[in-house]
């Protein structure tokens, strides 16, 4: 992105040390949060000096802004390849849910730090990431909106639908201390698609479900 500085070299390298820097400021954002952390703490925790981040971006902004558009990014490239080799609309809904949340669980520490601290970006940083985030679930709402196009899911807002997925996976990060008590992952995504799909099914989509998927008929 051409407000964040690329660094020289070759790409496999930047992408590493950005991964490592971006890792150490999420780490520092989410313990001491993010008006507390400067750019030395982030370079003392990486093991490298505060000089060389300046070579990858500008300022501590568009540290944070880079660390919440990195777990958006995942979303964009982990769904659609997660769904890439299935056909049938419903099973392409169901798994790119599955997708998304495993996002969450692999990144944790990054979906807490976007809602605690995309409030600290001035505005023109903060519409890049509502940009980004508009742009990841227009991905869930199409499969959605495939779903009620094929007569398996009822006529809804496909848009509110689509948060009732994503605030969903979001709520295994930002509510991990207690969920992660009494369930794992996979647990807990089939309670979630559960109850999503009771409220979406069709008649149609029911006798789809139990047809093609009988051992999750419930």
């Amino acid at each position: 992105m051409n407000h964040i500085r690329t660094g020289n070299g070759d790409d496999e390298r930047i992408r590493q040390r950005r991964k490592q820097i971006i890792t150490a400021a999420v780490q520092l954002f989410s313990e001491r949060g993010y008006f507390q952390t400067t750019v030395q703490d982030i370079a003392d925790t990486a093991g490298i000096s505060a000089g060389l981040i300046y070579q990858y971006f500008r300022d501590k902004e568009d540290l944070l802004l880079l660390a919440i558009l990195d777990v958006l990014d995942s979303y964009t490239a982990e769904i659609p390849r997660a769904v890439e080799e299935i056909a049938d609309p419903l099973d392409r809904c169901c798994m790119a849910f599955r997708a998304y949340c495993r996002v969450v669980d692999g990144r944790q520490a990054s979906t807490i730090l976007a809602y605690r601290s995309t409030k600290s970006l001035p505005y023109q940083q903060r519409q890049v990431i509502k940009n980004a985030e508009r742009q990841t679930n227009q991905i869930i709402m199409g499969y959605i909106e495939a779903c009620i196009e094929s007569g398996l899911f009822r006529q809804v807002d496909s848009e509110i639908a689509t948060y009732q997925l994503v605030m969903y996976a979001h709520a295994w990060a930002l509510k991990q201390w207690q969920l992660a008590r009494r369930m794992d992952l996979e647990t807990y995504v089939n309670q979630g698609l559960d109850l999503f799909l009771h409220a979406m099914l069709t008649d149609a989509g029911w006798q789809h479900l139990h047809r093609n998927r009988p051992g999750d008929a419930r």
